[in-house]
């Protein structure tokens, strides 16, 4: 927000709307709607976390939603004033971070997977998915929250613009994330598919649950949704602040808003806790699967290391 109205704090006859970053008075009914559906499935994540004792994949979504639901009531506040800095810093700062939680959820249940159905099937030791993945996921919420930071706290434009710089790096850096993590989770599925006949029993029986199954389509889902909104931020982002993209009210409500409930709606109702207990249960699996000859110890879901 530089040139001339820089002084600018509240709507006045020189100080429009559209003279705003985003061009728009932010949706109160759609802020609203969002605010309601994540604080409600933050409540439930947390009441699932420690009725499963999930603690890290309730750690990753209780955060996400928590995030979404400042970012989004920072919306609220710019709809009174699209001017209010502090609204901006919220919505900007929370609403750039917040998918990279629900990431984190996904990118843990690939080690899982592994240790259920073999880790002879997986190009990589279980626990470094992990880390992996975790590592590059924390490396890119750095960047999009200093980005954030940066961007909201601007009194320039180029300060404002190393800002969009760094968010943008960031995202970028998380959509090649989810792209290898794409290639790699595709490449053991097909391995077991190939050796499916080769599986435990207890494995092959998971493999028909219909838990399981919908367990599996909503972390598909979950994972595509976030991919979506992840490529719209970078095109959003590219085209510099105030671009034609940021300016699209509808384009952010369904891009960046509606496919992330549709992912965090999946990864509550589709809860591993209940849809796959294999990743709760205090439990050894050794690398022929589920009851497999070796103990391969699977420490995460039942404490609170990664």
């Amino acid at each position: 927000m530089s040139g001339p109205y820089d002084d600018c704090v509240d709507v006045t006859d020189f100080c429009v709307v559209e003279a705003t970053t985003y061009g728009y008075r932010p949706s109160l009914g759609a802020s609203s709607f969002f605010i309601a559906i994540f604080a409600a499935c933050m409540g439930i994540q947390f009441f699932q976390g420690i009725r499963w004792r999930t603690w890290f994949y309730m750690s990753a979504m209780t955060l996400g939603c928590l995030g979404e639901v400042v970012g989004y009531a920072g919306r609220v506040i710019m709809h009174g004033n699209p001017w209010d800095d502090i609204g901006f810093q919220m919505q900007i700062c929370c609403l750039i971070i917040a998918p990279s939680f629900f990431a984190a959820a996904i990118y843990l249940t690939l080690k899982h997977l592994v240790l259920t159905f073999g880790p002879e099937h997986s190009r990589l030791p279980p626990k470094w998915y992990t880390w992996i993945f975790i590592g590059c996921d924390l490396f890119s919420l750095i960047l999009q929250g200093a980005g954030g930071g940066v961007a909201a706290s601007a009194s320039d434009q180029s300060t404002q613009d190393i800002g969009s710089h760094l968010m943008l790096a960031g995202i970028v850096w998380q959509v090649f994330t989810l792209i290898v993590f794409a290639a790699l989770a595709g490449d053991f599925v097909l391995r077991v598919s190939r050796a499916r006949s080769n599986l435990t029993l207890a494995a092959s029986d998971l493999l028909k649950d219909t838990k399981f199954r919908l367990f599996s389509f909503g972390l598909v889902t979950a994972y595509l949704t976030i991919t979506i909104r992840c490529i719209y931020r970078v095109a959003e982002l590219a085209g510099g602040w105030g671009n034609e993209i940021m300016q699209n009210e509808a384009e952010f409500i369904v891009l960046e808003g509606v496919v992330i409930v549709i992912a965090v709606i999946c990864q509550t109702a589709f809860h591993p806790g209940y849809c796959f207990p294999q990743m709760r249960l205090q439990n050894r699996v050794g690398p022929k699967g589920i009851m497999g000859d070796k103990d391969v110890s699977d420490p995460e879901m039942t404490n609170t290391s990664v």
